[in-house]
């Protein structure tokens, strides 16, 4: 397997490390996933949900920001945290099964600078907006194969 990952692809291979290490090479970045300890892992990096959290988070950030500068709105910082966590859902008219266990994102968007009122809720309306969003948020089709070297 090659060490580099092809132009706008990511590659992620085990490490051998522990039993859930993996490499992750994007261009010429390279970083580390892991699981935590309490799971097996070595905890040397973070775990793919906290990759999904992070995609999220970026890209709504980045998002945010462009849309602040194209509209030259006083928007001195942006952060976002997030968290996931799978939530039991009742009473749910649109979901299969009564019983059913669906994931839950929350995301909280900080916005720093002298923003009036109606500046801030478009920012809160654009968030909505970033790529990641609408991809997680659309029906995904991934198409798996087996890949020979």
């Amino acid at each position: 397997m090659t060490d580099e990952a092809e132009a706008g692809t990511v590659l992620v291979r085990e490490t051998g490390a522990g039993k859930f290490q993996q490499e992750i090479m994007s261009g010429r970045h390279r970083f580390i996933a892991d699981e935590p300890v309490k799971v097996g892992g070595l905890d040397s990096g973070p775990g793919p949900y906290d990759l999904l959290l992070a995609a999220l988070g970026t890209c709504t950030a980045m998002t945010l920001r462009l849309y602040a500068e194209h509209k030259k709105l006083p928007l001195a910082r942006v952060s976002v945290r997030l968290s996931h966590k799978k939530v039991h859902v009742e009473d749910c008219e649109a979901c299969e099964s009564k019983d059913r266990m669906i994931d839950r994102i929350d995301r909280a968007i900080t916005l720093e600078g002298a923003l009036d009122d109606d500046q801030r809720k478009r920012l809160m309306e654009i968030a909505d907006r970033c790529p990641v969003h609408r991809t997680l948020t659309s029906e995904i089709d991934i198409r798996t194969v087996e890949r020979t070297e």
